[in-house]
């Protein structure tokens, strides 16, 4: 254990909350000390009583998922109110998923966007997605397209794919803005490079069709394959008859690769 640590140690048993979270974080990461889950929620859980915010979120996600305590969202729902209650982004959007599941309190569309709301003010990227497709879907708020284009443009900035996926079908379709097919195809691309099966798919038909971008089907296939490689069904469906036909084609050339 290395010096800080033992300070740290001091402090704690003498009721420091600081010291008390910072060390169930040690236990937790395994960082100077050897990893221990139920050492590290001990220590949260002290720090948490004494009004940690970040310990009280810990306990949230201990109890949401069953880590080192036996799962209980009732219990993770009054942990992460705790934390929320004190402004803390995470536990608030936490909150916001709790009412819009039902997991742990009764299920209230209207609370969940009031939490992600406080979440999303604080620039928490999932929440302001979240938030922006409860506007386009009208739950729990007055459905508001222009909202939710713009709760979804600041989460797609920030790197959630989702949030770059709706952007693409919005601009694809005009729902709400002007339709513009080469900017479906950008923020289809985006979401595409990190993984996310339904942009490969759009892209692969965008690129199939020469919509927004120039006609391409070797780059078409690329697209529906890695979409197909995660299992998205349209696309498989898809390559699975393109196949046929190249094997009735007399003329064959390949169509796609992998």
């Amino acid at each position: 254990m290395t010096d800080l640590l033992k300070n740290y140690r001091r402090a704690a048993k003498l009721g420091n909350a600081r010291a008390q979270f910072a060390l169930g974080l040690a236990y937790d990461r395994g960082e100077g000390v050897p990893e221990n889950r139920t050492k590290a929620l001990k220590w949260y859980h002290l720090a948490a009583e004494q009004g940690h915010a970040r310990a009280q979120f810990e306990l949230g996600v201990a109890y949401s998922f069953g880590e080192g305590v036996e799962e209980n969202q009732v219990e993770a729902f009054k942990w992460h109110l705790l934390a929320a209650d004190q402004g803390y982004a995470p536990a608030q959007y936490n909150l916001g998923c709790a009412y819009s599941s039902g997991e742990g309190v009764k299920k209230d569309p209207a609370k969940a966007a009031e939490w992600f709301r406080r979440a999303a003010e604080q620039g928490d990227a999932q929440a302001r997605f979240n938030l922006g497709l409860l506007y386009a879907l009208g739950r729990g708020v007055k459905k508001n397209q222009a909202e939710a284009v713009k709760l979804y443009q600041e989460a797609a900035q920030q790197g959630i794919a989702q949030a770059q996926h709706n952007l693409g079908v919005i601009h694809a379709s005009g729902d709400g803005v002007e339709e513009d097919k080469a900017k479906a195809a950008e923020w289809y691309r985006l979401a595409a490079e990190q993984g996310y099966a339904p942009s490969q798919f759009n892209l692969g038909l965008a690129y199939s069709l020469g919509q927004g971008v120039e006609k391409d089907l070797a780059k078409a296939a690329k697209y529906y394959c890695l979409a197909a490689e995660q299992g998205e069904t349209k696309t498989q469906f898809i390559l699975g008859l393109a196949y046929a036909l190249e094997q009735g084609n007399d003329n064959h050339q390949t169509l796609y690769y992998h």
